[in-house]
């Protein structure tokens, strides 16, 4: 069963803010997709995620490293950016069990790219954008799968 929650936000405070909330919520194992285009918000949202859970350190996307581990908060954070992976092999380099099914929170952008290895239960975030309502307008949609 898909459970739906839609956030509307105006700002990139506002999003920080959504992010800042599911960190603070976060449990051990909790997988999160994140979906959305270019200079949308993604890692906004990531940071704010990283201080609800007690990270003060600089959070950026690991787009080079494919995987950034963040351990000082209150659970770990698993942040991977998948995008530059060739095959889903490389994910066993990675070890991405270790953190998919592991005592932190993973946050994995462009997971449509390794969808056969995502855990059964994750919840999967899209942002978009519509100029209509504004150049920092941003539609959250939160689907747990």
């Amino acid at each position: 069963m898909e459970i739906v929650t839609k956030h509307e936000t105006f700002s990139a405070q506002e999003t920080f803010e959504i992010g800042r909330r599911i960190g603070e919520n976060a449990q051990p194992g909790m997988v999160y997709t994140l979906v959305g285009d270019l200079g949308v918000g993604k890692t906004v949202l990531t940071q704010g995620v990283a201080k609800g859970l007690g990270i003060t350190g600089p959070v950026s996307s690991p787009t080079f490293t494919i995987l950034q581990v963040y351990d000082e908060g209150r659970i770990p954070f698993y942040h991977f950016d998948v995008y530059r992976i060739g095959d889903v092999s490389e994910m066993d380099e990675i070890g991405y069990e270790d953190y998919f099914y592991g005592d932190g929170i993973c946050f994995v952008e462009w997971a449509n790219l390794i969808e056969e290895l995502l855990p059964e239960h994750y919840t999967e975030i899209v942002i978009e954008k519509n100029l209509e309502k504004g150049f920092d307008y941003r539609l959250i949609t939160m689907t747990k799968k």
